[in-house]
């Protein structure tokens, strides 16, 4: 493999949580007088920290999300993660091949460590990611575009960014690997491809992955 390190997003790309999450996104912003639709939640927020979501309510509207949001929102997610989430088709597979070859991989995801373990936990993905393997946007000072989570998991896993690939399923984390100088291949399953147009490749099943990265 042309690559030393594979660092994965998480939601969209190992679980498939987006449309649990901007579902419940939507609905939540809506109760709360800031009519969101699934679509809108999808174009506006996919990929994103939960302060993105805070500045562009604030921007918007001129009006603060309650203080409680975060918690309630998570909540909810977690809740129906529990019920509803499951493997993203064909990532076990990618996972157990990494592993196989001794490809080391990681996750750099918006989420918070919380979310990112839930969500592990309810489809059995933990096995596959210990603590060594998960970066958060909680880690550093600004998320995605900005490049310093791609670039903190990176020096964490003793990696030149320049030979590391990002798998990514969101404009704002191709933008955010594209500034760290690494690689990235575009996750089509629920982005239109025009979106994800800065990546290194575009791929829609994840039975391709394997392929692209040798």
């Amino acid at each position: 493999m042309r690559y030393d390190l594979v660092v994965f997003d998480n939601d969209g790309v190992l679980v498939d949580s987006e449309s649990i999450s901007n579902r419940l996104l939507a609905a939540y912003l809506t109760e709360l007088g800031h009519p969101t639709s699934y679509e809108d939640s999808i174009r506006d927020y996919m990929g994103s920290a939960m302060h993105r979501i805070h500045d562009l309510v604030l921007e918007r509207s001129g009006e603060r999300l309650p203080a409680d949001f975060d918690d309630v929102f998570h909540s909810r997610v977690f809740a129906a993660f529990e019920r509803e989430l499951r493997p993203v088709p064909g990532v076990t597979g990618v996972l157990e091949k990494l592993t196989a070859d001794g490809v080391p991989y990681c996750v750099a995801s918006s989420g918070s460590h919380e979310r990112i373990r839930v969500g592990h936990r309810a489809t059995g993905l933990d096995r596959w990611f210990d603590d060594t393997r998960i970066f958060s946007a909680q880690d550093v000072g600004k998320g995605k575009p900005a490049p310093d989570l791609f670039l903190h998991a990176a020096e964490r896993m003793g990696v030149a960014p320049e030979r590391c690939v990002v798998v990514e399923d969101s404009p704002l984390g191709v933008r955010a690997a594209v500034a760290a100088g690494m690689d990235v291949y575009g996750f089509t399953a629920m982005t239109p491809p025009a979106k994800l147009a800065g990546a290194s490749g575009l791929f829609a099943d994840m039975g391709e992955l394997a392929d692209l990265l040798a």
